[in-house]
């Protein structure tokens, strides 16, 4: 792991090699350990997991954020690590962060593997626009534990706990996870993610058109993964079939349905975790849905 000022803090998972890693981009308030239990499916493949700006051990670099300005830190991971094309796995916000990437630096994206993420998402009925979005109710939980303080690790473990996506996955990953997530001293714990930066990166995911453009201009072969549960281990975030309809814009995309995960455990629980490292592992990319 390593920090700079003006780079990334990274976790990296799997053997020292000269190939190219593969690039695992987390969601809106996570952090690089969210990768732990893909990577275990993935143990002959080196994975260079960063801390996004604003989050776990980068988030002391300063903003504007924006998936923007997250393309440009990710493409300076991938460049210092030796450039050229590779697989980028995103998560939720990171699955964003990674098509923003392949339209800014599409030499560095060899497939997109997008988590539950990655293409707009649809307003709420009572939004007339982006702006007119909560994203506390969106996020529950994970937004507002970042107003709170944690007087020790067991007590942010005991938050995690009672959270209803994990009420029945509960794992080794997930508490490695969250004890990597925290910052400051006891009592006076708190979780690692700006707020200021959930905010303006979720204001992004709705589909600007910037954004519209950059998925228009994919040229990569693109898998997507659809969780039929949410956040909150209820409403998912994609209704079923609405993934299909962006092949408009991106006509060589692979929709992948997950069975019995919600948008958490697609990542942490193993039945998730493992389809995820399949689609990251395959050789190819069939342009037809499985289902």
């Amino acid at each position: 792991m390593s920090t700079a000022d003006d780079v990334l803090a990274t976790t990296v998972f799997g053997p020292v090699s000269d190939e190219r890693a593969l690039l695992a981009i987390h969601g809106i308030t996570a952090n690089g350990r969210s990768w732990d239990t893909v990577a275990a499916h993935l143990p002959e493949h080196r994975i260079i997991a960063p801390d996004q700006r604003g989050r776990g051990r980068s988030n002391r670099l300063p903003g504007p954020y924006g998936l923007r300005t997250h393309a440009v830190d990710l493409a300076a991971v991938v460049d210092a690590d030796g450039g050229g094309p590779r697989t980028v796995l995103g998560h939720s916000m990171g699955a964003f962060a990674a098509v923003a990437l392949a339209g800014a630096r599409p030499d560095l994206v060899e497939r997109l593997v997008l988590v539950d993420g990655g293409f707009p998402l649809a307003l709420p009925a009572d939004a007339a626009s982006a702006e007119d979005v909560d994203l506390g109710v969106l996020l529950g939980p994970a937004a507002q534990r970042l107003a709170m303080e944690f007087a020790d690790a067991d007590a942010y473990l005991d938050f995690w706990r009672a959270h209803p996506s994990f009420a029945r996955d509960w794992s080794p990953a997930v508490e490695a996870y969250a004890r990597y997530d925290l910052d400051g001293e006891a009592p006076h714990l708190r979780a690692s993610a700006v707020a200021a930066a959930m905010l303006e990166d979720g204001a992004e995911l709705y589909g600007p058109t910037w954004y519209v453009e950059a998925l228009r201009g994919l040229r990569m072969p693109v898998t997507v993964l659809r969780a039929p549960r949410g956040l909150v281990d209820a409403d998912p975030l994609y209704a079923p079939g609405a993934l299909e309809g962006f092949r408009a814009l991106v006509p060589q995309l692979e929709v992948l349905e997950v069975d019995d995960v919600n948008h958490y455990t697609i990542l942490f629980a193993d039945r998730g975790a493992s389809r995820v490292a399949a689609a990251a592992s395959a050789s190819t990319n069939p342009t037809k849905e499985s289902t």
